[in-house]
């Protein structure tokens, strides 16, 4: 079952290049963007080029790449100290994705071993740092595909879903769309809703695109009616991704996952998470700490650049939302499963052995 309903890569490594397949063209156009340097990396990851917290993350590592090697060429001896500045770039370059600072604290491990070793080229054994936080995260999409599947094979029906947590967001399979590709494969899912997720529009867009490249049927809404179709109890289950879970199993996520998990808990639907580990942020007690990313107003104003606003009205755009702990049915990691978390339920999470 491991391949099925699995076709797609956003990222790769080919010809010494990072590869990105641009998912503001999609579904219209399907292209890669080769970039060679860390700063095209950054902006990749600024623009949306690529987006989705373990994909950025990724994304990130292989930046690391990039930059070791150019600093590189230029000074031999001084690489690893002015290669800081790149590592500052990449953490700047979307604040809410907690995967992107833990692929660069590894990264920055593996150029402080090599710090003694100035004249040593850090090319190869960053790449394959790199290499490895790309499988690891495939690896972590299936195992919680396992996980999930066991929940929904409890009580099997249709599932909504919010944003894009598939390929195009991680390494391979998917974190929350992982569960879901697990779900169909085994026939525990009959039904795949997808809200349409503005401003960006990854539900219709990319989520979408992504389940019919697969051959999973998949019906969308507009994130208005998902509360009317959680009432007419159609979905046996909500399954989300996150960018960043606190201490206590509150989830930041794309904006309107909040509204799914009320809608979800006042008609009794079960609400999942589906996340790898390297998202839990323990620094964090709770959401209220979590910085959530505003973005550029002319997202709400226009769609695909086209103003569709009064002229004159403004605009509150932020990326995220948090949802409390207390909403979640579900926590579902590669380490484990979470019901209903806490603080004390996260932190034996992480200080178990798996």
């Amino acid at each position: 079952m491991a391949n099925t309903h699995d076709r797609i890569r956003a990222i790769v490594w080919r010809d010494e290049a990072l590869e990105l397949l641009d998912q503001r063209l999609l579904p219209g156009k399907i292209e890669y963007r080769r970039l060679t340097d860390v700063e095209a990396v950054a902006q990749a990851i600024r623009d949306m080029v690529v987006r989705g917290a373990p994909a950025i993350g990724i994304t990130a590592a292989y930046g690391v790449v990039l930059a070791a090697r150019a600093r590189y060429r230029q000074s031999l001896d001084s690489w690893s100290s002015t290669i800081q500045e790149d590592l500052k770039a990449l953490a700047a370059a979307r604040p809410t994705a907690v995967n992107l600072f833990w692929a660069l604290q590894r990264m920055e491990n593996v150029v402080a071993a090599l710090d003694d070793a100035q004249d040593y080229d850090p090319t190869a054994p960053l790449l394959r740092e790199a290499q490895a936080i790309h499988a690891e995260d495939i690896a972590a999409n299936h195992r919680m595909g396992q996980l999930g599947l066991e929940l929904l094979q409890a009580s099997p029906g249709a599932v909504l879903t919010h944003c894009n947590t598939g390929s195009l967001a991680t390494g391979g399979y998917g974190t929350a769309l992982g569960v879901i590709r697990s779900g169909f494969a085994a026939g525990a899912i009959n039904q795949v809703y997808a809200d349409e997720t503005r401003p960006w529009l990854q539900g219709s867009r990319l989520t979408a695109w992504e389940l019919l490249q697969d051959d999973i049927p998949v019906t969308l809404l507009a994130d208005g009616a998902a509360a009317y179709l959680l009432k007419h109890n159609q979905v046996q289950w909500v399954i989300v991704g996150a960018d960043r879970i606190t201490a206590n199993g509150d989830v930041a996520n794309k904006i309107g996952t909040y509204n799914l998990a009320l809608a979800a808990h006042y008609h009794s639907v079960r609400f999942m998470v589906a996340a790898p580990s390297t998202t839990i942020d323990m620094s964090l007690p709770d959401g209220t700490h979590i910085p959530i990313e505003q973005r550029a107003a002319e997202e709400v104003l226009s769609v695909a650049g086209q103003s569709i606003a009064a002229a004159g009205a403004t605009a509150w755009n932020p990326s995220f939302d948090v949802t409390p702990a207390t909403l979640i049915t579900a926590l579902v990691t590669e380490r484990g499963i979470v019901h209903h978390p806490t603080t004390e339920k996260m932190a034996r999470l992480l200080t178990d052995k798996h």
